[in-house]
């Protein structure tokens, strides 16, 4: 029987140079390099292609290096590896988290079978600022949708038991405030109070750990002043200490190497120094030795520090099963979706549609003979993969065009282009709107390119690229009813046109079965029961705009206009207490476009909403685990089967510190039959009812008084009044 690995044994017979090795993931190397690295101890590579190659350089690893150590290999599995899932944004729209676990538990088997079994996924960032192009990557701006996504991911990769041959070590990222970029313009300075780095951009991270994510990220960024990649007091003090993470912490592409560009290494030797005595435990770049020479002094990094972060390395590997097996089954390696993936990937993407309008019934597609039009860019187009695919992704199986004429054997369904992505073409428009007159029904299919969001995909504008809203306008001048369907990964501007729109559906990026998935919503085959992750703006410049902002000393209860007068100033001096001298926009209503949590659906719902408690509790209540019951009775009082999104909220209405107006302390989606009810149940309880204060060390708080609660399904809410009660003498 072969004795178990005693990792400590390992690290007490490697010298500082192999220490170092294991230590860092090269970026990207070739074939030759990447044999080699493995040869002398690597840690980490990256995903070589193929099982075989996989295979070839863990044989290298396990018999030809110093101590035989296995080799963890990394991919961006971040919504599919050959299958692709919907965005990570577009799953949180289904307010599902089992349409992220499955995305993940489908990709890791996916990727293990090919020899990966690390991915640096999920995102977990807070993005409240759509200019950002990664707010496609995560789930939104709420802290606990990212929370309760990201949860959902990690035991997605991670399954119960990492040794599986379909689990894959998670990644946590980017730890922390990478985006809070200013001007929504990637890796740029964000500047964070402390308050709401704990409350807001911490919280996804904790429950990360609390799921025992096998590793975390560092961002791009610095907070209060101190870069990410050195910052000892999040990395270290706040993520390992603090809430006990005894996984891996590895640095972002050459994050390590950009202290210097930060301005506070002075060269990669003294970069290196700074991450790994902070806490960084793996470097992704190759900064760390040179020709297999270490370029930090051994003298200079605390020794304890060193064999704690290789120790983490190999304790991850022995938990992986990587020293039991470390190869894969080269005939049973995926390389294309089967069947069962393929109807996954339809099933999940129709449930991330979201239904934003839809007047007059112009949804679903009538199924009796019509001349359907499918105009713009995206009818034919079959580039819906989104943002963070690998080159070897299945693409999508059939455009939007393709899917509905399938769907509609009784109709003629047509297709224009009507517009292009960059660029302008009247001529376009106008054989576009000459066909629209003739059609019965319009499906305008417009929106974002793929490459168009993901990283460095940072834009200053939300509007559609290209002519796609002159296309818009011409086929609402044709008087043929339409709806648009827009393929984003983000949250665009659409109040160019929006009045002119009879019914919209944001399809978002939905992955290798998209044109499917988008036209059973289209069709009604699916109703769709998604809501908004992230709320539209009605401009590019009220950004950034998100529902749980904190309450300020002059909220406004009106819209601004440029008409409006100044209230008269008189002798004394202006009366800047009258609604003029508010928070809001001279040129703009109040409120995004449309809001988070917000979505529709073909069929009707009434919410009645009770407590099954006395609202009211002691602090020692809560403290010892009691949590409030709310229930919910969902009718559906329509006439097609339907889902709807129970969300509640809280606000604390008396605080030592300025709060949230509303915050998301949970929510459960529900299929309801035409005609028929179905009962849910929410709780909250301590942790959702306090906060952190302005100071690290002092903790997590909840005060006596008055909280609100509202239970509602973003279009309606009922609310109750929650009391918490000091505690008993």
């Amino acid at each position: 029987m072969k004795a178990k690995v005693q990792p400590e044994q390992i690290v007490a017979s490697m010298t500082y140079a192999q220490k170092l090795a294991q230590l860092q993931i090269v970026w990207r190397p070739d074939s030759a390099e990447a044999g080699s690295l493995a040869r002398n101890g690597a840690g980490a590579l990256f995903w070589p292609a193929s099982a075989q190659a996989t295979n070839a350089l863990q044989r290298i690893a396990v018999e030809e290096s110093p101590h035989g150590v296995p080799l963890l290999i990394g991919l961006d599995v971040v919504h599919g590896q050959f299958t692709i899932f919907p965005t990570p944004l577009a799953q949180a729209a289904s307010f599902d988290p089992e349409v992220a676990r499955a995305d993940a538990r489908l990709s890791a088997k996916e990727a293990r079978s090919n020899g990966v079994n690390w991915t640096f996924s999920p995102m977990i960032d807070v993005s409240r600022d759509p200019r950002w192009g990664r707010v496609v990557e995560g789930f939104g701006e709420d802290p606990y949708l990212n929370a309760v996504f990201g949860e959902a991911k990690i035991r997605g990769y991670q399954g119960d038991n990492l040794s599986s041959n379909a689990s894959i070590a998670a990644c946590a990222k980017h730890f922390v405030g990478y985006s809070a970029a200013e001007g929504g313009r990637d890796y740029n300075t964000t500047d964070i109070s402390v308050q709401r780095l704990h409350n807001v951009y911490l919280e996804p991270f904790r429950a990360a750990v609390a799921a025992r994510v096998a590793s975390v990220m560092a961002s791009f960024n610095a907070v209060s002043g101190v870069p990410m990649h050195a910052n000892r007091e999040l990395l270290t003090d706040v993520l390992k200490n603090e809430w006990g993470h005894d996984g891996i912490v590895v640095a972002d592409a050459d994050g390590v190497g950009e202290l210097v560009d930060h301005g506070i290494a002075a060269d990669t030797s003294d970069a290196g120094r700074l991450a790994l005595s902070a806490g960084l435990d793996v470097e992704m770049g190759g900064s760390l030795l040179s020709d297999g020479e270490p370029i930090v002094r051994e003298e200079l990094l605390d020794s304890e520090r060193l064999d704690d972060a290789v120790l983490r390395v190999l304790r991850l590997k022995q938990a992986l099963g990587l020293f039991e097996n470390p190869y894969v089954d080269e005939s049973t390696a995926a390389t294309d979706p089967d069947d069962a993936s393929l109807s996954a990937a339809r099933d999940t993407a129709a449930r991330c549609a979201v239904l934003l309008k839809n007047d007059d019934g112009v949804l679903p597609v009538k199924p009796w003979g019509q001349r359907v039009l499918v105009v713009g860019p995206y009818a034919d187009s079959k580039d819906h993969l989104g943002a963070w695919v690998q080159y070897f992704a299945s693409p999508t199986t059939t455009s939007i065009a393709e899917s509905l004429a399938e769907a509609l054997p009784e109709s003629v369904v047509t297709t224009l282009p009507g517009a292009t992505f960059f660029g302008s073409d009247p001529g376009l428009q106008a054989e576009a709107a000459a066909a629209a007159a003739e059609a019965d029904l319009v499906i305008v299919a417009v929106g974002e390119p793929s490459d168009l969001s993901g990283e460095a995909s940072s834009r200053s504008s939300l509007d559609l690229p290209g002519d796609q809203e002159k296309l818009i306008h011409a086929i609402a001048g044709s008087g043929t009813p339409f709806a648009v369907v827009l393929m984003t990964g983000r949250p665009l501007v659409v109040s160019d046109w929006i009045d002119q729109c009879p019914a919209l559906l944001v399809a978002w990026h939905l992955g290798t079965e998209a044109g499917k998935a988008i036209s059973d919503v289209l069709t009604g085959t699916v109703n769709p029961g998604g809501k908004l992750p992230m709320s539209f703006p009605r401009a590019v410049g009220q950004v950034p705009i998100y529902y749980n902002h904190e309450s300020t000393g002059r909220p406004a209860r009106t819209g601004g206009s440029l008409a409006d007068k100044r209230p008269d100033v008189g002798l004394t001096g202006p009366n800047n207490t009258d609604d003029y001298y508010k928070s809001k926009y001279l040129d703009l209503e109040l409120g995004p476009q449309f809001g988070f949590g917000y979505g529709l659906s073909y069929t009707s719902f009434e919410l009645e909403s009770s407590p099954d408690q006395a609202l009211s509790v002691t602090l020692d209540e809560l403290r010892a685990g009691s949590r409030i019951s709310f229930t919910t009775i969902v009718r559906n009082t329509g006439t097609k089967d339907g889902d709807e999104v129970v969300q509640l909220y809280i606000s604390d209405l008396l605080a030592t510190m300025t709060r949230p107006v509303r915050q998301l302390r949970g929510f459960r989606r529900v299929f309801v039959p035409a005609g028929e009810e179905r009962r849910v149940s929410l709780t909250i309880g301590w942790d959702d009812l306090g906060f952190w204060i302005n100071d690290h060390r002092a903790g997590y708080i909840v005060e006596p008084g008055e909280f609100r609660v509202g239970i509602g399904s973003g279009l309606t809410s009922r609310e109750f009044s929650l009391w918490v009660t000091p505690s008993s003498p």
